[in-house]
């Protein structure tokens, strides 16, 4: 059966972008019974390389993920949940994996080279930043997974792996397995743009709808929502195509809301029509918004607000999945020592290969 890898940096919390993008289709995923094992990864490490100066963003945040990852239905007796510092053989792994990488190579890692350009690094990339495409091979090799749901920007850093493990699996025992990335089905998830209209929500930019946010929040917040220019007034024509409000609405929008907040139309693309000819204002398609994600999230904030009463239950469970990780982790890891000849010591005496 199947083993999956997947995981958040624990920059902030999580939000909408997220749970359409990966969290739902995780706890989809968790219970269809369909595969052998989950992991589920908190990526401190990861988030460390260009937050070093704010330990305590990441450090805060850990806590923040997890209990969006259990309100949203995440299960640690389904998936294991854990904390990528805690194992400390995905560093090792990585560092046998950087002498398979040339700089050149990194260098032209589309990813990095958008993220670098994000960040403003310049001439000043941190090192372990240019090379988490490396310690993300790591990651995904260490608990064997072939399968990684990612969105379309990571295509490249699982290209990546795929090639270390071709590399070492050519030059050493095959041992590790060559992952496969698994895209969203709804391309509407692959990527929810921001409230301004910005092509991505981002925390950073203050254009995102948490998963905690209160219903206040996500009331104002859509009612603030960037939507067509051009549909200045009521009876004019508007753009379903690009326009937020619809591009949330295709992620979010089931048959079902429209006999429930908006029985005037059967559908959403009956819906679109009417705005695109014209005499369908703004406020009322917000408003149907509104009412489609206040029934989606309210469980979520519910279950959230009952989980933070607890935190020691939080950080038990991730102590827990993060051992049993490490457990697995260091097979790997003796496999792959086994693999190059670097196991000296194991058994009764100095090990030759």
């Amino acid at each position: 059966m199947d083993v999956i890898l997947t995981g958040d940096r624990p920059t902030g919390k999580l939000h909408l972008g997220h749970y359409v993008g990966s969290l739902k289709r995780r706890v989809e995923m968790q219970n269809s019974g369909k595969y052998e094992k989950i992991y589920i990864m908190i990526a401190d490490a990861q988030a460390l390389t260009d937050n070093a100066d704010d330990i305590n963003k990441v450090r805060n945040n850990i806590s923040e993920v997890a209990l969006d990852y259990l309100s949203c239905g995440l299960n640690p007796e389904k998936s294991t949940i854990f904390i990528q510092s805690q194992i400390p053989e995905l560093c090792e792994l990585s560092f046998y994996y950087m002498n398979l990488v040339t700089v050149s190579r990194l260098q032209r890692n589309p990813t990095v080279k958008n993220e670098i350009q994000m960040r403003g690094f310049k001439q000043s990339i941190p090192v372990g930043f240019f090379t988490y495409p490396i310690s993300q091979a790591a990651d995904i090799t260490a608990f064997k997974a072939n399968l990684v749901p990612v969105g379309e920007d990571q295509l490249p850093m699982i290209e990546q792996t795929r090639e270390i493990v071709r590399s070492f699996n050519t030059l050493y025992d095959g041992v590790l397995v060559e992952p496969t990335a698994v895209l969203p089905e709804n391309s509407t998830c692959s990527r929810l743009p921001g409230l301004d209209g910005a092509a991505k929500m981002s925390k950073s930019l203050g254009n995102c709808i948490y998963l905690s946010d209160s219903s206040n929040d996500i009331k104002k917040k859509i009612q603030s929502m960037f939507t067509d220019p051009t549909h200045l007034r009521v009876e004019d024509p508007g753009h379903t195509e690009n326009n937020p409000v619809f591009i949330y609405l295709d992620a979010f929008c089931r048959d079902e809301h429209f006999a429930a907040f908006l029985p005037s139309y059967k559908n959403l693309e009956e819906m679109k029509e009417h705005y695109r000819r014209g005499g369908l204002g703004d406020g009322t398609v917000k408003k149907f918004l509104n009412e489609i994600l206040q029934s989606e999230l309210k469980p979520i904030r519910e279950k959230r607000e009952m989980l933070s009463g607890d935190l020691g239950q939080v950080f038990a469970m991730l102590k827990k999945g993060s051992e049993h990780a490490r457990e697995i982790a260091a097979q790997t890891l003796d496999e792959v020592k086994s693999a190059m000849g670097i196991n000296y010591y194991k058994g009764n005496g100095f090990c030759k290969r």
